[in-house]
């Protein structure tokens, strides 16, 4: 395949794209390597490029590998439409390889290319796809290295795509000034709208210019254009700046970014979150509380709702009502533990092969959104936390590939069901010729024999038609009753000869008189009848063409009838055995994806786990503590009650009680009963003093 995507490119992909006869010529595509054409001639292309369109990329790539072999055996390709579209089909197969994720193949095939003598343009966009693949790969000093190769301008089609890789390669390496270069100049491109503000923006934050980072981030939090793509790009943008001014502490900027995302976006909970934080931080625990307890209503799954679901207890106590925040602690335990119950079964349950199980049914591959259905589906809870899951591009990654695999066992099932139904055919043909052949060859024999002996007399004829142009015989185009008359008069001078007695002057003179009228026919017909035989002669060649075409046309359909059953025995045990090989090697391969899956799987929900453990243990103390607190802020309130209850009797007793003589200051005054008042308060009657740390510090 390397060899071939090499050739096409070298050859007839830049400057004609086959060998045409001046008359089949037809204007071609100036860009052989785009997957598109406007001048369709082949079906078989069309139907190649068909299934590129719907993402078809493996029949597209089978479908092109088996037109190009076919081609090549033909013995006058350029008859073919095919040869309109040859060299793009070549280049097409490296694209569909790359979009395939055949990276190994596709970047071989690039690198030949880099090697062999074809015109510049042509190298700068192999190293453009080669630097695509590493970058993919995440080997981005590959990247460079490939990028550096390219010489000139690439073509106008992927320069935007070339400098865009160019600036994320940068970025990646840490050169973020050359990022913020290239990204100013990219700033416009309509293809690439809101992509080149936000990784500029990203690409000012990282060099340092902190103010221009936010502006560019801003413009583009404000309106980055129409569409779901570009909604959730706005959202992703302005919670990045939230995020960022809120470390910065600025609280009141961040508050702003963070009111702009969408409540219904992908982004929105981690915007509440953050909404409040910013106010609590600020101290504003009751505004935070707003944004918290909207969060707490929404998936429990999400890891922003179960970190508010610790949030909001905690604002309630720095607003000192802890009985709430006691009643919302105990909330958030019971669904932490219900979480990690979940958690733990979903664990059990992909060790048990059910989450593989799940990703191998078809609605993976022909529901849109289908990981998001796959929550609905019954007795499955390795699907909690799989939307989680999915958003790391590692996991991505496997799990394409898992999919293809399975996609290739599939077909390979499929493919081994039509062996078997094709030696069914086959086995109905033989059943069918095999009994009528003998016959057929037999009658085949006796009208070989015929033809073979009227093209003898045929031969014998024309022979005698040329030798009567050197030699004038007109005897010899004498017709039946001719013939036979000169025959007749042959015998009667026989007779004459044989016996002289009956012969005289007048039998003499009449034999010789009917002698000379035949001869004169033929002499005066001579060229008319020799002029007339060449037309029947003709006739007969028109004739005897039809005859030999209805012979070979029998040939072949006896070629035809034998070859439909015979000598594919060894080519389906071939192909047979190299399918069960590749089943046997995909199902290895699928087994060891599907162990990294699984394993990635349980590492992640490993780790939700155990957030939600030390939540748990985060939230029993906070529990203990408000209950605590608010213990003891209800003994407080209780002690305060009895002050003030007594404040209030003492006071109405001195309003009731009669005017008291003077006393000398020594004695204490006596209260109603005769007995004298203490002059201090016991401890449990004072009123308490107010605390000056917080409360729940």
């Amino acid at each position: 395949m390397n060899s071939r995507l090499a050739s096409a490119i070298a050859g007839a992909a830049l400057a004609a794209l086959c060998a045409v006869p001046a008359q089949a010529k037809a204007p071609v595509d100036s860009d052989p390597s785009a997957l598109q054409t406007k001048t369709l001639r082949d079906l078989f292309f069309g139907e190649a490029l068909f299934d590129a369109y719907q993402d078809n990329y493996f029949d597209a790539i089978t479908g092109l590998d088996t037109e190009l072999k076919q081609f090549r055996l033909l013995d006058d390709p350029e008859l073919d439409p095919f040869s309109l579209h040859f060299g793009q089909a070549e280049f097409a197969v490296g694209d569909l390889e790359l979009s395939y994720r055949m990276h190994r193949e596709a970047g071989r095939a690039m690198e030949q290319v880099l090697n062999g003598d074809v015109p510049q343009p042509i190298k700068n966009e192999a190293a453009y796809r080669l630097a695509k693949i590493h970058y993919h790969k995440q080997q981005f000093a590959n990247a460079l290295h490939a990028l550096e190769l390219i010489q000139g301008r690439v073509p106008e089609r992927v320069r935007a795509e070339e400098q865009f890789l160019r600036a994320r390669v940068y970025m990646q390496l840490g050169r973020f000034e050359e990022a913020v270069v290239l990204l100013k100049d990219l700033k416009g491109e309509k293809s690439l709208s809101g992509f080149v503000e936000y990784n500029l923006g990203i690409a000012l934050l990282k060099a340092g210019e902190t103010e221009k980072g936010v502006l560019e981030l801003d413009g583009l939090g404000r309106n980055a254009g129409s569409g779901d793509a570009k909604s959730a790009l706005q959202d992703k943008t302005n919670l990045l700046l939230g995020y960022q001014l809120m470390e910065a502490k600025e609280y009141e900027r961040a508050r702003t970014y963070f009111d702009r995302v969408q409540l219904s976006g992908p982004f929105s909970n981690q915007a509440l979150l953050g909404a409040g934080w910013v106010e609590a931080n600020a101290g504003r625990f009751d505004r935070a509380l707003v944004p918290w307890q909207l969060l707490t209503q929404r998936q429990s799954t999400n890891a922003a709702v179960q970190e508010a679901m610790l949030a909001v207890p905690y604002a309630y106590g720095k607003l000192d009502v802890h009985s709430t925040a006691a009643v919302n602690y105990g909330q958030a335990l019971d669904l932490f533990g219900n979480q990690v119950d979940v958690l733990t079964r979903s664990i059990r349950s992909i060790r048990e092969g059910k989450l593989l199980e799940a990703l191998r049914r078809k609605e993976a591959s022909q529901v849109k959104n289908w990981v998001v259905e796959l929550r609905k589906l019954p007795d499955a809870p390795e699907t909690h936390y799989l939307l989680d899951l999915m958003a790391s591009n590692d996991y991505q990654e496997f799990l394409r590939n898992y999919q293809d695999l399975n996609d290739l066992l599939e077909r390979n099932k499929d493919w081994l069901q039509s062996l078997d139904a094709f030696e069914e055919i086959i086995a109905l043909r033989r059943g069918y010729y095999e009994p009528i052949l003998p016959g057929l060859d037999v009658q085949f024999r006796q009208v070989d024999a015929r033809i073979k002996m009227r093209l003898e007399q045929r031969q014998h004829l024309a022979a005698r038609i040329e030798n009567l142009l050197v030699n004038r015989r007109p005897e010899l185009l004498a017709k039946s009753d001719e013939t036979e008359s000169r025959l007749l008069l042959e015998r009667i001078r026989d007779i004459l000869a044989y016996n002289p007695s009956l012969n005289s002057e007048e039998t003499e003179a009449r034999i010789a008189r009917l002698e000379g009228v035949l001869k004169f026919r033929l002499s005066r017909e001579f060229d008319e009848r020799l002029t007339e035989a060449y037309k029947h002669l003709q006739e007969l060649d028109a004739v005897i063409a039809t005859l030999q075409e209805t012979y070979q046309r029998y040939v072949r359909t006896r070629q035809a009838a034998t070859h439909s059953y015979e000598g594919y025995t060894d080519q389906i045990t071939s192909l047979r055995a190299g399918l069960n090989r590749a089943q046997d090697r995909i199902e290895l391969l699928m087994a060891r994806q599907g162990r990294m899956l699984e394993q990635l799987a349980i590492n992640e929900l490993d780790q939700r786990r155990a957030q939600l453990e030390s939540y748990q243990i985060k939230a029993r103390f906070a529990l203990a503590d408000s209950y605590d607190r608010a213990n003891e802020l209800q003994e407080q309130r209780a002690d305060q009650r009895k002050i003030e209850e007594y404040e209030q009797r003492m006071e109405e007793l001195k309003q009731s009680a009669p005017a008291q003589p003077d006393v000398p200051p020594s004695e204490p005054a006596a209260n109603p009963d005769g007995e004298p008042l203490p002059t201090d308060n016991p401890p449990e009657l004072e009123a308490p003093e107010r605390e000056t740390g917080d409360a729940d510090e």
